[in-house]
């Protein structure tokens, strides 16, 4: 099983997808700010966020027997707010990677959408409907979850056609059902 993620602080797109590629499980993790709200510091409340993102995807591990992830790398931002959490999102996958013992490969929103269009210039709902069109995805009709599904989906279907490791693992499953 691979899982591929489009990580946010605010909306976490992933997948499952097993070998084949099936999609097993598709969502969105979602969590909101609410320092105000519940009266504490923004910073404890970006802790909250991280502990709900991480409980959350620590189930999806423990639901599925991952044994590879893929994940977009979050970049460049205008704002130190935004550059926190590209720092933080980047720290949970890469920290679920490490201690879980699963290896990560990242590709970048560029390397993605020049794979799937071969142009920069793509908006959301571009890439939802190549999606579609590529995979049976469990769609939510929620349209910020659908489309951190299809930027999670994007990744894996870049990794699929790039990536050396995915295609080592494939032929050597290839060998071993020949050999059976």
């Amino acid at each position: 099983m691979i899982l591929t993620n489009d990580p946010s602080i605010t909306a976490w797109g992933y997948a499952v997808v097993n070998w084949d590629g099936d999609i097993q499980t598709a969502g969105c993790i979602k969590t909101k700010p609410e320092h105000k709200k519940r009266r504490i510091r923004k910073g404890d409340d970006t802790v909250r966020r991280i502990a709900e993102l991480n409980s959350q995807l620590i189930d999806i591990l423990e639901a599925y027997p991952v044994e590879y992830m893929l994940s977009e790398l979050p970049h460049g931002s205008q704002s130190a707010s935004a550059a926190l959490m590209i720092g933080v999102v980047t720290g949970i996958i890469q920290t679920l990677s490490d201690t879980q013992n699963i290896g990560i490969e990242w590709y970048s929103e560029n390397d993605v959408k020049q794979c799937l269009f071969n142009r920069k210039q793509v908006t959301k709902q571009d890439m939802v409907t190549r999606i579609d069109g590529l995979y049976s995805v469990p769609w939510t009709d929620v349209k910020y979850k659908d489309e951190a599904i299809a930027d999670a989906l994007g990744v894996y279907h870049t990794a699929t056609q790039r990536s050396n490791a995915l295609q080592l693992v494939k032929m050597q499953g290839n060998k071993q059902v020949k050999i059976q």
